[in-house]
């Protein structure tokens, strides 16, 4: 098995259909990779992943908005097509396995804080990634 692991944002909100009376959540990443070209200038690359999520368990996809960031790992497909103009054209999709929420654009505060969905369920944190736990050290909490 072939296996990738995608951080970004997504590019539009999730959308949850049926197909053949399984449900599947549709949507997609981008990440934006920055690098120097040959002649030392700052460029950035954007690929798209189309992702589809086939899980019975959807109560993720509420949370699954427009420019939200997400850790998302599956198995990817290379798609290809013919454009109008006749030449082929590829699109990179992901069966999904696993995806967790990271954060979202211009949520001031909750950016490490959500929810999370692995093997097929979801859970909410006890707290936010960024606070220390109540009544004690973080290092209280330390097993060594």
């Amino acid at each position: 098995m072939i296996k990738l692991q995608v951080i970004g944002n997504l590019g539009r909100d999730c959308v949850t259909n049926t197909v053949n009376g399984k449900n599947v959540m549709n949507f997609t990443v981008a990440h934006t990779e920055k690098f120097k070209d040959s002649t030392g200038a700052q460029r950035e690359k954007t690929i798209w992943v189309d992702c589809a999520y086939w899980s019975d368990r959807t109560g993720i996809a509420p949370y699954l908005k427009k420019g939200t960031q997400v850790y998302v790992e599956g198995a990817p497909e290379v798609r290809t097509y013919q454009t109008q103009d006749g030449k082929t054209g590829a699109s990179l999709s992901l069966r999904v396995l696993t995806v967790q929420l990271l954060g979202s654009r211009g949520e001031g505060g909750n950016s490490g804080a959500g929810y999370q969905q692995q093997g097929g369920g979801y859970s909410a944190p006890s707290q936010p990634m960024n606070e220390a736990p109540i009544g004690g050290d973080v290092a209280d909490d330390l097993p060594f």
